[in-house]
């Protein structure tokens, strides 16, 4: 078992910068696919970023250039940079850990957090 626990959300302005923690407890993520997903109110959740165990990452094209994911194997944590912020990124933010093939599909992964608050003021 793999628990997720992610932090660092919170309200920003339009333009502003949030850095998003996944902390994983029970297993080390180093062989471990981690995703980022969002769900704004009254959509479904979609995928935000994927980063594999190798380094490769992978961005849904409406954050590529501005979110990165990074993962520190020593921390057994996962990050995502998110830079240029608007309003349309507002969303619950989760982190997730599946197998090493694991794509974009929310039902590719395992393990889900429970979820952290992102909120962008216009």
């Amino acid at each position: 078992q793999v628990q997720l626990v992610e932090s660092g959300g919170g309200l920003v302005q339009a333009g502003g910068s949030l850095r998003l923690s996944c902390a994983a407890s029970g297993r080390t993520i180093d062989n471990y696919a981690m995703g980022w997903f969002r769900q704004a109110p009254g959509k479904e959740r979609e995928f935000v970023g994927l980063g594999w165990s190798s380094g490769h990452t992978y961005y849904a094209g409406s954050v590529k250039g501005r979110f990165t994911i990074s993962r520190d194997n020593a921390k057994n944590t996962v990050y995502l940079q998110m830079n240029s912020l608007n309003p349309e990124d507002t969303a619950v933010y989760y982190c997730a850990a599946g197998p090493s093939h694991s794509t974009a599909s929310t039902g590719g992964y395992d393990y889900w957090g429970q979820g952290t608050q992102v909120t962008v003021s216009s």
